[in-house]
């Protein structure tokens, strides 16, 4: 492994969630620099102020950041947060269509400052819109790729070690799929240390798990943003933490094993849908872990999936 020196993160969107992310890396110490770019001006300059104000308590990064394109020159990585944010009751499909347009438009320019750097695509719905500009820009799949599951997946760990009364860092289970309403736990290869969930037997005199307990899990964590949206209006914090993970295993070059949904090729039957699935994320990108198996149940959800994602994709191409 090899951590990139003097590293550039440009957050794009300087609303909830992208002031979000570039706060998470600040405190984190997830890069050197961290840039905030957002088309309007004085939401970009007063959130940089807000977060440069901070800076003595932050370590070693610094922020800048405006309207002007080019504060996003030399980036190694890049997070794109713009875009129409969901509504209450709307899914991140219905989304597809204002925020494609807003992609669409935005690359071009990023490219030409910032050729070199690795894409992380935030904006709903991620999936969607990381097929759509994996294929306007010809980037390699693994240098341009969206957030995924990476927060489902944490969502997930946090119910199920609140329930069997173990850490969060103790539970092994993933989130697979659409980041969104077809998305799936991968309850298979789930474990609590190295027991599987069904055999798990907590400490506190709970039962063991069920099934219908785990549907219910997976249903309460595929709902979980439309329950904060209604009551605040977006999330942003769990999803800036997140992010700013992913940005650290690229940059320190980790080879961590997270998540993230890629363009995938001739994987268990899908070709050129973006799902998340584990991946293999260091300083070259995001590498799916082919070896991965699935359920026969589990595949069936995972090419249920992508059958819904590539009609939405195919609806919003010229």
């Amino acid at each position: 492994m090899s951590a990139i020196e003097n590293s550039k993160l440009t957050v794009v969107g300087a609303g909830a969630v992208g002031s979000s992310v570039a706060y998470a890396s600040l405190i984190r110490g997830s890069a050197r620099h961290v840039a905030l770019y957002d088309i309007a001006t004085e939401k970009a300059e007063a959130e940089v102020l807000d977060l440069a104000h901070g800076a003595q308590f932050t370590g070693s990064s610094d922020i800048i950041g405006g309207s002007d394109i080019s504060v996003a020159e030399g980036s190694h990585v890049v997070v794109i947060t713009a875009g129409a944010k969901q509504k209450p009751g709307q899914t991140r499909i219905e989304l597809a269509g204002v925020n494609a347009n807003i992609i669409a438009s935005m690359m071009p320019q990023l490219l030409e400052v910032a050729p070199d750097a690795t894409y992380v695509i935030v904006t709903n719905p991620c999936d969607v819109l990381t097929v759509l500009a994996q294929e306007a820009t010809g980037l390699p799949s693994e240098r341009i790729f969206a957030s995924g599951t990476v927060l489902d997946t944490s969502r997930l760990r946090w119910k199920i070690a609140r329930r069997a009364g173990v850490s969060i860092s103790s539970v092994h289970a993933y989130i697979v799929g659409e980041h969104g309403d077809t998305e799936f736990p991968l309850w298979s290869h789930a474990t609590i240390g190295t027991v599987p969930i069904l055999d798990w037997v907590p400490l506190d005199g709970q039962p063991k798990f069920t099934a219908e307990e785990l549907d219910q899990i997976a249903v309460d964590v595929r709902d979980a943003a439309y329950k904060v949206i209604q009551g605040k209006g977006a999330t942003n914090y769990a999803i800036g933490l997140s992010s700013a993970r992913i940005v650290e295993a690229i940059l320190r070059d980790e080879d961590a094993v997270l998540p993230v949904s890629t363009v995938l090729r001739d994987f268990h039957g899908v070709d050129g849908m973006a799902l998340s699935v584990p991946s293999v994320v260091n300083r070259r990108g995001a590498f799916p872990v082919r070896e991965i198996e699935f359920s026969e149940r589990e595949l069936e959800l995972f090419q249920h999936s992508a059958s819904a994602l590539s009609e939405v994709a195919a609806s919003l191409r010229p």
